[in-house]
């Protein structure tokens, strides 16, 4: 029998066994049922190969899955295409199976009507696999699974192949050198010395994450100097995370010449030659008989509602995922950590609002009857004139969030957002040291297939034209139609939420004016917070549709723009969608604090929409209460939403979905279908890993909520923070047990998400300064206090605001139907602006006041935003950005390197020189005798000569 040597990774004799071909064993009769006789009666192969974690010998470890479909004929054998060794070129030793347990049926005997698209694809993963084979791989196949005409290519990388492409990597791997890593002396001591024995109950029981007082020399793996490093454990060197991450580097850059433009695994998966590609988790996470792996202990300590009180396990986090999601979750670890001082503050800012409330003097007044204050109609006709101090509920809330300790918070917060930009600077530099990233520079990646197939199209009609066949790319001309799409779609989006938020408008201005005719007093109450809550309710569920329907649409126009590589395309992606979904979520918060009752008119001359609609107007206390109701429903709805229906929801929908299907085309017998799932089978069942960005994205606009309109919403930290506390558990439970295993990248920062940080961090300083200035009473109020207040007091400033308008200058059929609604005939009306009285020569015009509020109302802004703005660069630059400690340990890494390699080369030129010494002496002693002995002379040259030998 002919030995297939090519897919065949150990010998014969290492694995004991004899390697025969599969066509063979068809022709001395075997059928399935005789084989599966004869595994009964033998030892269970599962147990030995770990369920799947090995190869069927239990030695070599499973490093990555491919998975593929076929379809089985009638007697359930692989219908696999033979091809001789004929026109078609392809080698013999492509045409024979993979190890496996696959039986393959020759095409000459009786078989079904042959699918030519299944075989192109058969084809191709034939060329691929052995093209994996060539560049070192070991792979076994696997067909005889509990999920119906779904095949797996387990693949193991060699002990030579680890170290190739180790090296071609440039990944630092641990040395021999061990060195002691400096620690704090006196007073800092005793202080860290107390806080971790304060600390030790929230610390996780894991043992990378315990303070280490010696580190191992990291250096960039290199054949040569293997010496270096400490290879005693062969099998534990490489852990499973770096193995896999070595395997996707070799299945990326492979090439399959059918596939013509296939640059690697993403185009075949692509194409469907692949259905899913992926490493393999470390074993189960519960269960009675589990043995200890990184997984289980992840699922305990880390992906459990029950110790959201401790710190991430970030190390091991990162040993087990990699660095990209390890910088992840420490990034979002210490957003966390930092929201517990502004919580603090915020909430002491809305106490103090709550302390002070029957003190505020400008509410007092307006809760005040006796003051006996009319005010106009809020609509034409059917309402009626009210007084004031029927909005004194709405005056008194207002005051908890419009008080003076709002603008020291906004100060705080600008300040806090700084300081949280450095502290997180600073921890992603100790984790540069701790997880040796310090010298790591990003290469240039693969060229996405997308790209691949364009050049490719591209060449193909240049040479069809011009018989032209030089290398091609992708120009701006190329892409000039995918980047007009662009701008006329995003223009396109950004106009359909201002419509939609202008549609919203008109629902409350018509909702608000039918609600007004009700007869009742009690509906005429309440109509401003029934169309207020109905509004914003709308607004948050549009706001959550468009999300989804925004990040599709964003997806889109990156994949029609074709970026080179994968790194420009999950930036322009990233781009897209925070633009759009910062605009979706923000937009109709913006209207409520900076439009909304601007643009109204005055009483007998009033702004209207479509000639019917009067626009609406702020509430007597301002429009910041609403900004806060506004504020805090999207926030928290959106939070909670998006939490529990579409993180947990609709995961878990996905899987039993694709359970259900599966369970469908199952066509096993008792005996298969009671037997254990492999570890391929039962990851290929969880949901595939789509990457950071949704995580990132749900973080970076609830940051954008916490700082861009805090001035409003003290309390914004402290419902993130509690936000965050489940956040942290949740998406460690998804990785952990309902996720596959995602490739390990390799990463030192968060990449374009700290310039979005960066970006809202410096624009919540401009919107605060115009949310206080022109949004709250602050500066009115101080307007009033020092320039027109009688005795230096609040008293008088409600009259101060509040304009006269004569009832006679109604405009014809805007007047209230009922004018007598109060008991008395009114003749002055009351409403909130600065204009000169009737009885002026100018009246209704625009009053001095008016112009006074307004520069201290720019001047305000100037001041703090330039304040503000410095002491943020103070802080940026008082604290640097690298820990003193973690520079000096750096410098030390490298000078003990340097004597590490100056002993080396050292030690070789002493072995050179003592090797020449002994050589010379030699050389003499055979001068000397060879007179005197001169039979022997023969004797002394060869004992001359065997010196090197003996070296």
């Amino acid at each position: 029998m002919r030995v297939n040597k090519k897919y065949s990774c150990l010998p014969a004799e290492e694995k004991g066994i004899h390697i025969i071909n599969i066509r063979a064993i068809e022709d001395i009769g075997y059928d399935q049922h005789e084989s599966t006789l004869l595994n009964s009666l033998s030892k269970n192969p599962d147990a030995d190969c770990k369920y799947g974690l090995y190869f069927r010998d239990g030695k070599r470890k499973v490093d990555y899955i491919l998975v593929y479909h076929y379809k089985k004929s009638s007697s359930g054998k692989t219908l696999t295409r033979r091809v001789q060794n004929d026109s078609s070129g392809r080698s013999t030793k492509q045409d024979q199976p993979l190890p496996g347990k696959g039986v393959q049926l020759e095409m000459g005997e009786s078989e079904p009507h042959v699918d030519y698209h299944e075989d192109d694809k058969r084809f191709r993963r034939e060329e691929y696999e052995g093209n994996l084979v060539e560049a070192g791989l070991e792979l076994e196949r696997d067909e005889d699974t509990k999920i119906h005409g779904i095949g797996f290519v387990k693949i193991h990388a060699p002990w030579n192949v680890l170290c190739r492409e180790a090296e071609f990597l440039k990944l630092k791997m641990p040395t021999k050198k061990m060195y002691q890593i400096n620690q704090t002396h006196g007073l800092l001591k005793k202080i860290n010395s107390v806080i971790q024995k304060i600390t030790e109950p929230i610390q996780p029981k894991v043992a990378e994450h315990k303070p280490q007082t010696v580190k191992r020399l990291s250096y960039p793996f290199s054949r040569e100097k293997q010496h270096l490093f400490d290879l005693s454990d062969r099998d534990s060197f490489f852990d499973s995370k770096t193995r896999s991450t070595i395997v996707y580097e070799i299945l990326k850059r492979t090439t399959c010449t059918k596939a013509k433009y296939s640059m690697g695994i993403t185009s075949l998966l692509a194409n469907g030659v692949y259905s899913a590609a992926y490493p393999l988790h470390d074993g189960d996470y519960e269960g009675e008989n589990v043995e200890p792996n990184d997984r289980k202990l992840l699922c305990e300590e880390w992906a459990s509602y029950g110790v959201f009180y401790k710190y991430q396990p970030i190390d091991l986090v990162r040993k087990y995922f990699g660095e990209k999601i390890g910088l992840y979750f420490a990034w979002l670890g210490v957003y966390t950590q930092m929201l517990i001082p502004a919580s603090i503050v915020g909430i002491i800012v809305f106490l103090y609002g709550c302390a002070t409330v029957d003190e505020n003097i400008p509410s007092m007044e307006m809760c005040d009857q006796r003051n006996n204050i009319t005010m106009c109609p809020l609509c034409d006709r059917t309402c009626s004139y009210w007084k004031m101090s029927s909005a004194c509920a709405t005056a008194r809330a207002s005051h908890l969030f419009d008080n003076p300790a709002t603008v020291f918070f906004s100060v705080f917060m600008a300040l806090w957002a700084a300081t949280f930009m450095e502290h997180w600077k600073r921890k992603q530099m100790r984790l540069n040291y701790r997880w040796d990233l310090t010298g790591f520079e990003e290469e240039e990646d693969h060229p996405r297939a997308e790209y691949e197939a364009k050049v490719l199209e591209k060449s193909l009609r240049k040479e069809h034209k011009h018989k032209e066949t030089d290398k091609e790319k992708l120009t701006w001309k190329d892409r000039f139609p995918a980047y007009l799409t662009n701008f006329v779609g995003i223009l396109f989006m950004v106009g359909l939420t201002f419509a939609i938020v202008f549609g919203v408008i008109i629902y409350r201005i018509s909702t608000a004016a039918a609600l007004a005719i009700s007869s009742t007093p009690s509906g005429r109450s309440s109509v401003r917070v029934t169309v207020t809550a109905t509004a914003v309710i709308i607004n948050l569920v549009v706001i959550i549709i468009l999300d989804e329907v925004y990040g599709c649409i964003a997806r889109w126009l990156t994949q029609i723009e074709v970026p080179k590589t994968d790194k420009s395309f999950e930036e322009r992606l990233i781009f897209k969608a925070f633009l759009l979904k910062f605009v979706n979520a923000y937009t109709p918060i913006f209207y409520v604090a900076f439009f909304k009752g601007r643009f109204v008119g005055r009483p007998g001359d009033y702004v209207y929409i479509f000639h019917s609609f009067r626009m609406e107007e702020c509430a007597p206390g301002g429009c910041l209460m609403e900004l806060c109701i506004q504020l805090s429903i999207i926030m928290l709805g959106k939070q909670l939403i998006q939490n529990n229906l579409f993180e947990i929801g609709i995961p878990k929908m996905k899987k039993f979905i694709r359970y259900m299907k599966l369970k469908r085309r199952r066509t096993l017998d008792h005996e298969e279908h009671m037997k254990k799932k492999q570890r391929y089978e039962v990851d290929y069942n969880l949901e595939p890993f789509a990457g950071l960005t949704p995580e990132y994205m749900e973080m970076i606009i609830q940051f954008g909520f916490v700082t861009l309109f805090v001035a409003s919403f003290p309390l914004a930290p402290l419902f993130a923070l509690l936000n965050n506390i489940i956040e942290i558990r949740l998406d460690a439970k998804k990785f952990v047990t309902e996720l596959r295993r995602p490739v390990a990248v390799r990463a030192k920062d968060i990449g374009i998400w700290y310039n979005i940080l960066r970006g809202i961090g410096k624009l919540a300083v401009i919107i605060n300064a115009f949310v206080i200035s022109f949004t709250s009473d602050f500066i009115p109020r101080l307007v009033y206090l020092y320039m027109y207040s009688e005795n230096g007091t609040m008293h008088g400033f409600v009259n101060h605001t509040l304009s006269s308008f004569n009832v006679s200058d109604f405009q014809a059929g805007t007047a209230p139907n009922d004018p007598m609604d109060l008991g008395y005939e009114v003749q002055i009306c009351r409403y909130k602006d600065y204009r000169e009285p009737p009885w002026s020569e100018n009246k209704y015009d625009i009053s001095k006041d008016f112009w006074a509020v307004l520069a201290a109302r720019l001047a305000f802004v100037i001041v703090f935003q330039n304040l503000v703005m410095f002491m943020s660069d103070f802080v940026d630059w008082i604290i640097p950005d690298i820990p003193k400690d973690i520079s000096q340990q750096i410098h030390k890494e490298k000078v003990l390197m340097v004597e590490v390699f100056m002993r080396e080369e050292q030690g070789k030129l002493q072995m050179l020189e003592t090797w020449k010494d002994k050589d010379k002496r030699k050389g003499e002693n055979c001068n000397n005798h060879s007179p005197r002995l001169p039979r022997s002379r023969s004797g002394s040259l060869s004992s001359c000569h065997s010196y090197p030998l003996d070296v």
